[in-house]
């Protein structure tokens, strides 16, 4: 399946506050999930909440390796 195949569901449920993860990396890899937003990049509409929930998610990854 491909990334966009799987979120056909959450981007509509969840618009500008699903995260995508990376995994299988050796690093923590978060990123916002709504693709580069070139339709509102020259508005003052893009989401700094959801630049918020990718970096909120990249934290909580990073917690719980350590916790485990």
């Amino acid at each position: 399946m491909y990334h966009d195949q799987g979120l056909i569901a959450v981007k509509p449920a969840f618009p500008r506050a699903s995260v995508n993860v990376t995994l299988g990396l050796p690093v923590v890899r978060t990123s916002v999930d709504h693709g580069s937003g070139y339709d509102i990049a020259d508005k003052e509409l893009p989401a700094k909440s959801a630049c918020s929930h990718a970096i909120k998610a990249a934290l909580e990854l990073l917690a719980g390796r350590s916790a485990g």
